[in-house]
């Protein structure tokens, strides 16, 4: 479910303080849901992610096409990644804060993990339109449990990449997202049974 960027601005997450000068794209409740240490489950969950192993074909078919176009005008070049072009938000970390565990490896997805708390996880990408970030929130309801919320934070490039984020808006809005949480809500689900199983 798509919510109020309020949903994100609101909690006191460390982004804020790392990425003041990036626009809230998107934030979006997560259908995953349990205690505190099960945030790690679900970056774990996404870090194994896979734009070609989705189960919807549209969003196979999409990301197939971005990554077409991007091999055809340079999009994705080394020249332009995190560490090239833009630098990695890993240096606004305070310095001891840099020596800590920044999340997991993402071998099949372009993005790269910032940082990883108990409840919270950024991991950031660039390319020749945007620096972009990935954020995963482990939010409390309430009554002793957390949900999962993901957050889009970009810094588009210039004219081109306000124009790319505002072609691509409606694809991620109608087709991506809906894909991606049905398979949260699936994985997730097999998960939690597996899990109280063996409770």
């Amino acid at each position: 479910m798509r919510l109020a960027g309020t949903a994100h601005t609101s909690q006191p997450w460390r982004i804020h303080e790392l990425a003041p000068d990036f626009r809230l794209e998107d934030v979006w409740a997560l259908p995953a849901w349990g205690a505190r240490e099960d945030f790690a489950h679900l970056v774990e969950a996404f870090a194994r992610g896979s734009t070609s192993e989705s189960r919807s074909l549209p969003a196979r078919m999409l990301f197939a096409i971005r990554w077409k176009l991007g091999e055809l005008f340079g999009w994705d070049d080394a020249k332009e990644s995190v560490g090239t072009r833009v630098p990695t938000l890993r240096d606004r970390l305070p310095a001891d804060q840099r020596e800590g565990f920044r999340g997991p490896a993402l071998d099949k997805l372009p993005f790269s993990s910032v940082y990883m708390l108990d409840d919270e996880w950024a991991a950031e990408i660039a390319n020749a339109t945007m620096h972009g970030v990935l954020h995963l929130g482990w939010v409390p309801d309430g009554e002793g449990s957390y949900r999962g919320q993901m957050a889009v934070l970009v810094k588009p490039n210039g004219w081109m990449g306000n124009a790319y984020m505002a072609a691509i808006r409606p694809f991620r809005h109608l087709i991506v997202y809906p894909a991606l949480m049905r398979q949260i809500e699936r994985e997730w689900r097999e998960w939690a049974i597996a899990k109280l199983a063996h409770a």
